[in-house]
């Protein structure tokens, strides 16, 4: 793991509010109806302004920390969110210092691996403290670069929230 300058980036998809602990009760889990609607072919297709041809996955708007609900949303990265397509929510994801973890292999178990060595850390106070505000998953034909926020030195939050607006209705 290194820490990185994580670049902004407007990302513009479907959304779920989970926790872990739903998403590790099969009856209960949201998060593969998420993927199964992102994954669907040209489910982005009507989204314009594309900046790659890459998958983003969000967590934002934590109620705490690792055990309390977030919200995740699972898009591409645009210019601009203007007109949202029906059904989709836009986030703007800050740009702050952030640790980088790179999952390689078969996925979705690659990933699962990454984000046990981020609880890891977070559970035995490694330094730098996760920041709890906004964490990205790039993922690419590579595999998944998972960008985690973390606080400054100072003990500040780094960077505001992700702000996440609702499609028109």
């Amino acid at each position: 793991m290194i820490i990185v300058d994580r670049p902004e980036a407007l990302v513009v998809g479907y959304a779920v509010r989970t926790t872990n602990a739903a998403e590790a009760d099969p009856a209960r889990a949201q998060l593969p109806g998420l993927w199964a609607r992102a994954g669907a072919p040209g489910a982005f297709a009507h989204v314009p302004g594309r900046i790659d041809e890459n998958l983003y996955a969000v967590l934002t708007d934590y109620e705490s920390d690792h055990n309390g609900a977030y919200t995740q949303v699972v898009g591409v990265a645009v210019r601009t969110a203007a007109r949202l397509p029906e059904g989709m929510v836009a986030v703007r994801v800050p740009g702050v210092p952030a640790l980088l973890f790179e999952a390689r292999g078969p996925m979705p178990g690659a990933l699962v691996d990454v984000w046990q060595q981020v609880w890891s850390h977070t559970e035995s106070g490694g330094a730098p403290v996760r920041a709890f505000t906004t964490d990205v998953e790039i993922h690419h034909p590579d595999g998944v670069d998972l960008f985690v926020a973390t606080l400054p030195s100072f003990g500040e939050p780094s960077g505001p929230p992700a702000q996440v607006q609702a499609a028109p209705a």
